[in-house]
């Protein structure tokens, strides 16, 4: 599967008010591996930042004046991201204007020639309701370096996302751990062949006296502190 980390920077907070992107990240995961194929555009938006616009991402009027207006950009840009999966964080905003720069060329929306978007945003909100899911909050939380972010950059953004969204969506998904190796698989290497667990002669230990009595004891110190029948109880009789 080919995803797309992507984020942009904008003059602004409304492309309805004649903001425009002024960079574009885009960072390649191929079967949730990282490639190093990555795109980074930046793109002259004909008109001045926002103040509070400027102080996030740092990018003057007069270092964007030489660069590509969009579009001189825009065919690469949708080339890049033909076919591909799109995870953004907040993608209503970075779609939004995407979209919008898409229609002043009168062109079909950015997000039609993509293969759907997930929204990290809404998938942390999910896992932790209630508490602050930031890029930077969320690089603290997954234990993320992020002490390079100074200002808002869009590639810099989407390496720190790719990041994110691999632990945010990593799980145990068999019952054996996977070990992290520096060696290649290829795709013509033998088959691993699975075991038939049933073949097995598993050795199972049953509890002794000592030991059941001692269960027993801390169940009967749950009740009193509950001053009712622990869950416990009631999985014991289930």
């Amino acid at each position: 599967m080919r995803q797309l980390i992507l984020d942009t920077e904008t003059t602004g907070l409304n492309p309805r008010n004649g903001d425009r992107i002024i960079e574009i990240g885009c960072v390649e995961l191929l079967n949730r591996r990282l490639t190093g194929k990555n795109l980074h555009l930046y793109i002259n938006p004909e008109r001045d930042s926002d103040p509070g616009a400027l102080a996030v991402h740092g990018l003057t009027t007069e270092f964007l004046s030489d660069k590509p207006k969009f579009a001189e950009i825009a065919e690469q840009l949708r080339d890049f991201v033909q076919g591909a999966e799109l995870i953004i964080h907040n993608a209503p905003f970075d779609i939004g204007f995407l979209n919008a720069e898409f229609a002043r060329l009168d062109l079909p929306p950015f997000d039609q020639h993509c293969d759907g978007v997930i929204d990290t945003l809404a998938q942390a909100k999910g896992m932790f309701p209630g508490k602050r899911n930031s890029l930077d909050a969320l690089c603290d939380r997954f234990g993320i370096n992020n002490a390079h972010r100074t200002l808002h950059g869009a590639l810099l953004d989407s390496e720190l996302l790719a990041d994110v969204y691999l632990a945010m969506t990593r799980g145990q998904e068999n019952l054996v751990i996977e070990l992290e190796s520096d060696v290649p698989v290829h795709d013509d290497a033998a088959p691993v062949p699975n075991v038939a667990l049933e073949t097995l002669d598993l050795l199972v230990l049953a509890a002794d006296e000592e030991e059941l009595a001692a269960h027993q004891a801390i169940l009967d110190g749950l009740d009193r502190a509950l001053k009712a029948s622990s869950v416990w109880r009631a999985a014991a009789k289930a």
